[in-house]
């Protein structure tokens, strides 16, 4: 795996700190007088002065690149810090976080700074911020100034020089750079018989992740079988995603989340990746699905779109729709941010509600049935086919009480060959749609009418349930997909 070589614009900056076994000037580094300066697999921390464009620090970045090397901070990451209109692009990202750990903060002052050492800090609370801040804009040392006008922003950005640490702050420094070469360093080296090297993104501590325990060690088993090793990662691992092969999303995906920025530097780094972000922008937004659906013909349940909550509006999807109908939040997962509306009254309230949390709601006629099919769909060919029955005494699939328990309905899988022609044809139109990537097609049937519900990103895909007919084999279909693009990439054919 990477070894790590630290640059430094004069070694007795580092004095302070542990021996380095690969210290170097950034004048010995930019006139690359060892071997170890141009080599591919070297991680380069950057630790110079300052990253001013054209300074000493910003060619190391810079040259880096260009050797391709992976490097930190990037030079991306450089321009970004270098004015507030840039790094400020970047501050939708974590405003949920900033705001959630001022409240728990309670500062009775207006102002206060944070300081980061590889996005970890010392300031209790602050973890998650502090990684959220790292994962935009990945720099080993960072002071963050934060102000409360009407609501807590961040006043600066600024990188930080190692001469500029003083006491416990060179301690905290010390300990973060040596968990980060820990990570870098973590993994054995390749076993002759390991091809390729994949990525599977997930979250241990997610209420409903997209694939249990038991299911993720058989994609595990799958892959070492074809040569694959698979790795599981967490968030933490967005600065080396780059040394693998591909990456596998495991964990519940969401635009304004991690996983779309994962996904994003994966397709940047040129690495195989489902979902892909495109997948993963189309999948997620109700509204665009259900107008993609209806501009290409693939049969939908009656559709309206929503964009305020008066009388007229309410009248008239009452007239279009009927009730009950249902309503739908644009991004919502798992059966979250869907409600049934059965009276005037509750469409109304819902409508409220909802159009507090999105500018536009998605109204349907409710269709009800016993079950909904799931289609699953890997490279625009059928994967497993699942019918999943509703909650006892509910209309969906899962049911979230109150108190934050969630119970779901029973389901049955059967082989593909057995679905219905006329499913499995709206399946396959609505999957192609969003790409060739793997997808779950959710689907009503009644009597001789199918509707496409919505397209999933990621699906579902756990032990006992969706592997029911194909055992091992859907594991091991999915890791010859990545193995077919992962050879495909590599002698450069089109994936």
């Amino acid at each position: 795996m990477s070894q790590v070589i630290i640059l430094v614009d004069d070694p007795a900056d580092w004095a302070a700190y542990y021996p380095a076994r690969h210290l170097l000037s950034a004048r010995e580094y930019l006139q690359a007088q060892q071997s170890v300066c141009t080599d591919k697999k070297v991680q380069v921390i950057n630790l110079c002065r300052s990253y001013k464009y054209l300074s000493p620090g910003y060619y190391c970045s810079l040259l880096a690149e260009a050797r391709g090397q992976r490097v930190l901070p990037s030079v991306r990451t450089v321009n970004d810090l270098s004015r507030k209109a840039l790094y400020g692009l970047h501050f939708g990202q974590f405003e949920a976080a900033l705001d959630k750990a001022m409240k728990r903060k309670g500062s009775g002052s207006d102002h206060f700074s944070l300081m980061l050492y590889f996005g970890h800090t010392t300031q209790e609370g602050l973890a998650d911020l502090g990684r959220q801040i790292f994962d935009q804009l990945p720099c080993p040392l960072l002071k963050v100034d934060f102000r409360r006008r009407e609501q807590w922003t961040i006043e600066a950005l600024k990188p930080l020089a190692l001469k500029q640490l003083k006491g416990a702050e060179e301690d905290a420094f010390a300990q973060s750079l040596e968990q980060f070469n820990a990570r870098v360093w973590r993994n054995p080296r390749r076993r002759r018989s390991d091809r390729y090297e994949l990525a599977m993104l997930v979250n241990e501590e997610e209420a409903l992740p997209p694939s249990d325990k038991a299911a993720l060690k058989r994609f595990i088993r799958a892959g070492r079988q074809l040569g694959i090793r698979v790795d599981q990662i967490g968030r933490d691992a967005y600065t080396r995603l780059g040394e693998y092969d591909g990456l596998f999303i495991r964990e519940t995906t969401a635009l304004d989340h991690h996983t779309y920025q994962f996904a994003r530097k994966a397709e940047q780094e040129g690495m195989v990746v489902m979902d892909d972000p495109g997948s993963i922008l189309r999948c997620t937004n109700k509204i665009y699905l259900a107008e993609l659906m209806q501009a290409n013909g693939v049969p939908v349940p009656p559709t309206a779109f929503v964009f305020s909550d008066d009388d007229e509006q309410i009248d008239q999807l009452i007239e279009e729709l009927k009730l009950p109908m249902v309503l739908k939040i644009p991004d919502g997962s798992f059966s979250r941010g869907i409600s049934k509306v059965k009276t005037r009254e509750e469409l109304a309230a819902s409508l409220r509600d909802y159009l507090k949390q999105s500018s536009v709601v998605l109204a349907q006629a409710f269709m009800y049935t016993d079950y909904d099919w799931r289609i699953g769909v890997l490279n625009n060919r059928p994967l497993f086919a699942c019918q999943y029955f509703m909650s006892k005494g509910h209309w969906q699939i899962y049911h979230h009480q109150s108190g934050g328990k969630t119970e779901s309905g029973n389901s049955r899988t059967l082989p593909v060959q057995e679905v219905p022609p006329k499913v499995l044809k709206a399946a396959l139109k609505a999957a192609r749609l969003m790409g060739n990537g793997l997808y779950g097609v959710d689907l009503k049937q009644s009597g001789d009418q199918v509707v496409v519900i919505e397209v999933n990103d990621n699906p579902n895909i756990d032990a006992g349930v969706e592997d029911a007919w194909l055992g091992e084999d859907l594991y091991r279909q999915v890791m010859l997909e990545f193995l077919r693009r992962m050879e495909a990439k590599r002698i450069g054919l089109p994936v």
